[in-house]
């Protein structure tokens, strides 16, 4: 329209008339607000969490203030080119699945596993990581070059002496979980240890789904060069896993605020 006015010198009506097209179209002036702060906010969480997604990046800007719908968000996020690249493919077990039964309560039951990584130089260190599956909480995130049977019994006895003994604690088959060591300590606590079935991971979904968090969130997003530095980046993102990050499994809050709330019901009822 700009095109004919201007080299034909026709006026704005008779070019809007030639080309079928409505002057209020032309004369439009958009009234959508300024998003600089917004989308300043989306693009600095994002490049702070770079494996969070576009529903989790929404909760934490309107924890910072920003009252607007996801819809808004998405359009920025998408706009701004910030969508994760997804990690590889995994296989999927054929056949139905029973889920797992959720405790009804904090200390319940346990899960527990490791997870493995390298530092810079080459050299491998393990990871215990332990997670009540009630409130996702991350209680053990231990990191060391080995990790015996002796050394997990001394981490759960830590945990123990802070809040209590669970009921039931889930782990596979591991040498580490069936050493005499572990075996002795399940004798004498009374804790009931329960190992599920070799080659079913999904048994223990609870401590997976952390393990999957942990390394494309944590580890896969981090060099280190030397044990001492695992270790104060693993306690920095446990803190940040129980008191900041939100969790869909929990309606976005973090395992600690899900603990106060559940606390604050149990007190009204």
């Amino acid at each position: 329209m700009v095109h004919l006015c201007e080299a034909h010198g026709v006026s704005q009506r008779r070019a809007c008339d030639v080309l079928q097209i409505d002057r209020s179209t032309v004369r439009y002036l958009s009234r959508r607000g300024d998003d600089a702060k917004l989308r300043d906010a989306i693009k600095r969480v994002s490049r702070e969490r770079r494996r969070f997604g576009c529903r989790r990046i929404h909760v934490m800007i309107a924890r910072e203030g920003f009252e607007v719908n996801h819809k808004k968000v998405r359009r920025i996020y998408r706009e701004e080119k910030l969508q994760v690249r997804r990690r590889g493919g995994r296989k999927r077990a054929l056949g139905t699945r029973k889920p797992m039964v959720l405790p009804d309560g904090p200390n319940q039951r346990w899960s527990l596993d490791f997870v493995s990584d390298a530092l810079t130089d080459g050299r491998r260190f393990r990871i215990l990581a332990v997670v009540d599956d009630f409130s996702r909480e991350n209680l053990v995130l231990v990191a060391d070059t080995s990790l015996s049977g002796h050394r997990v019994a001394r981490e759960l006895d830590k945990v123990i002496a802070e809040r209590g003994m669970p009921k039931t604690i889930v782990s596979d088959n591991g040498t580490e979980f069936t050493s005499m060591a572990i075996l002795k300590w399940v004798q004498e606590t009374g804790v009931d240890w329960h190992y599920i079935a070799p080659g079913k991971p999904q048994q223990n979904g609870f401590i997976e789904s952390f393990n999957g968090k942990l390394r494309d969130e944590c580890l896969n997003e981090t060099l280190f060069g030397t044990l001492r530095d695992a270790r104060k980046t693993l306690e920095e993102w446990q803190e940040d896993y129980n008191w900041r990050r939100p969790h869909s499994a929990l309606g976005n809050l973090t395992p600690m605020e899900f603990l106060q709330r559940k606390a604050m019901d149990k007190m009204a009822a």
